[in-house]
Parts: structure tokens; C-alpha cells; sequence
């Protein structure tokens, strides 16, 4: 298998943001154990994930779609305005419509239960390291 390509010898720092810690916790496993990732942060709320995402700057944002208070819809909206260089990814346990992405500005969608480091290598090679090279998602 193929490792992901790595930014300038840094791995791809991944900021994960879901009120659930069972699966921040699982998320966390499956991300360091793909080669090239790393994870700089994890995030309870949409309020936290924005405050780390402007001082992390990380290259990709796993974002949960159901939270309370500021929901994943709302945070991607913003850190579209505030971080635009970070790809969003949202996910979630529901199936959410692929229209929602465009709507907030998310570069993908991924369901909970399909997270592993296949997914992650394929949504970086997808959307982020599109987005790194040309500036866009």
C-alpha cells in the first residue's frame, strides 16, 4: 500500500472535533496508525474547534455534524471564512446528504462507520492535497 504523500517531510496534522469521546478516542487510533498523519488536537464543540483550527493551523478537520451548541454545519461554515487553507471533512453517524458539504463549505462527507485509514488516505488524496497544492478544495 502506498503511504500518503507528506507536506514538506511534515505529516498532515489532523484536528478531530466530535462531543462523543469514544470516537474522538477511536479516530485518534486510526489516524496515528496511518502513516503520514498525525494528530495535532481533538475538540468537543464547534465554539473549541474554531479557537484550535486558528491556533493549529491544521491541514485537515474532522468535523462532527450533530454537537451541541455551535453544530459541524455552522463550524465549517466558519472556518471556511477563518481557515480556509484547512480541508473540513464532515462526519457523522446519520446519513447526511452530499448537498450539505456544498452548503457549508465542507470538502467532503464521511460516515462514522466507514472511518479508517483507507478513507483518510483517499479523502487526503481527494481533497487536501488538491486543496494544499492549488489553494482550493
Amino acid at each position: 500500500m502506498s503511504e500518503v504523500p507528506e507536506q514538506q517531510g511534515s505529516p498532515i496534522g489532523v484536528v478531530i472535533v466530535d462531543d462523543h469521546e469514544a470516537f474522538r478516542r477511536s479516530a485518534r487510533e486510526v489516524i496515528e496508525a496511518t502513516p503520514g498523519f498525525t494528530v495535532l488536537a481533538e475538540a468537543s464543540s464547534g465554539e473549541d474547534a474554531l479557537a484550535l483550527v486558528t491556533d493549529l493551523s491544521p491541514d485537515l478537520v474532522l468535523l462532527d455534524v450533530r454537537m451541541p451548541g455551535l453544530d459541524g454545519l455552522e463550524t465549517a461554515r466558519r472556518l471556511r471564512s477563518t481557515s480556509p487553507a484547512a480541508t473540513v471533512v464532515l462526519i457523522s453517524i446519520d446519513d447526511v446528504a452530499e448537498s450539505l458539504c456544498d452548503s457549508c463549505g465542507a470538502a467532503a462527507f464521511l460516515p462514522k462507520k466507514a472511518f479508517s485509514r483507507a478513507a483518510l488516505r483517499r479523502l487526503w488524496d481527494e481533497h487536501g492535497a488538491r486543496q494544499t497544492q492549488g489553494g482550493k478544495a
